[in-house]
């Protein structure tokens, strides 16, 4: 199988700031992981292969420092990685995004599945995945939660819903997102860091893509921020320090009180 596992860069939760102006993300300085949820696809395409043959190439989009994402992936077992880097992808949203991965995947060749995971934790989407299907035309199953069988160019897949679990068959080449529970994911190896080290990863720009530069970047996406603000409090509250028996006495007849002076407290007679 000739697998493609697209991964995003992310600033760790702690560090994620904002542009006010622009109203994107502010990634220089912020310290970055591979978005945790990708690390489930990786590991589910690294399955596919152990069991079916084939490579798996990790592809993703963002600036220079992004290169150590893909190094990573690498480390963890896949056979290649391809970074996209270009000022003008900067600011993309998941419909410019998308259709820039499309366009390096049609430059990559004919593959059988791509395996995304199910969410970006510093977009939380989930549109890229399906966006990618939908600019390649192929067949789309979200929150696959078990691969059941891969056979005459099929895969039957259970993806995880609110009621439970559906069974899907989607003919090949196929476009799959993951969740969580599909897999442990491994770590690195020694052997799989020092191949990650030595591997060239081509870096390709918007010159070398098929692609409209209009539809690119910030100025080519239609999804436009209008305003950010932070959350503001809405009400205070009141906070009771408890220091032994006494205060905890003390403590239960202040909140008996608070729910009486507010009707919130029916007095039962015995």
């Amino acid at each position: 199988m000739t697998i493609i596992v697209p991964i995003k860069q992310v600033p760790e939760t702690s560090n994620v700031r904002m542009d006010p102006e622009t109203g994107t993300m502010i990634r220089a300085g912020a310290a970055t992981v591979v978005n945790p949820l990708d690390l489930y696809a990786i590991e589910t395409a690294l399955r596919l292969r152990e069991a079916h043959g084939g490579s798996v190439t990790v592809l993703s989009m963002g600036p220079p420092a992004a290169l150590k994402a893909v190094k990573e992936a690498i480390a963890m077992g896949c056979d290649d990685g391809l970074l996209l880097s270009d000022r003008v992808f900067a600011g993309a949203d998941t419909w410019a995004t998308s259709y820039t991965l499309a366009a390096a995947v049609r430059r990559l060749g004919a593959f059988d599945l791509i395996v995304a995971g199910e969410r970006a934790t510093d977009g939380d989407t989930a549109q890229v995945g399906p966006g990618l299907a939908a600019w390649l035309d192929v067949p789309l199953a979200t929150y696959v939660a078990r691969i059941d069988t891969v056979a005459d160019g099929r895969l039957s897949v259970q993806r995880l819903t609110e009621e439970g679990y559906q069974q899907l068959t989607l003919q090949l080449p196929a476009l799959i997102t993951v969740v969580k529970e599909i897999a442990a994911v491994r770590l690195p190896t020694l052997r799989g860091k020092k191949r990650a080290r030595l591997s060239e990863v081509p870096v390709l720009t918007a010159a070398d893509l098929d692609v409209d530069r209009a539809c690119l970047g910030l100025r080519g996406s239609p999804t436009k921020v209008v305003r950010i603000e932070r959350p503001k409090v809405a009400r205070g509250g009141e906070m009771v320090s408890v220091n032994g028996q006494q205060g905890v006495t003390a403590a239960v007849d202040a909140l008996l009180e608070f729910l009486r002076s507010r009707g919130l407290l029916e007095e039962v007679s015995s």
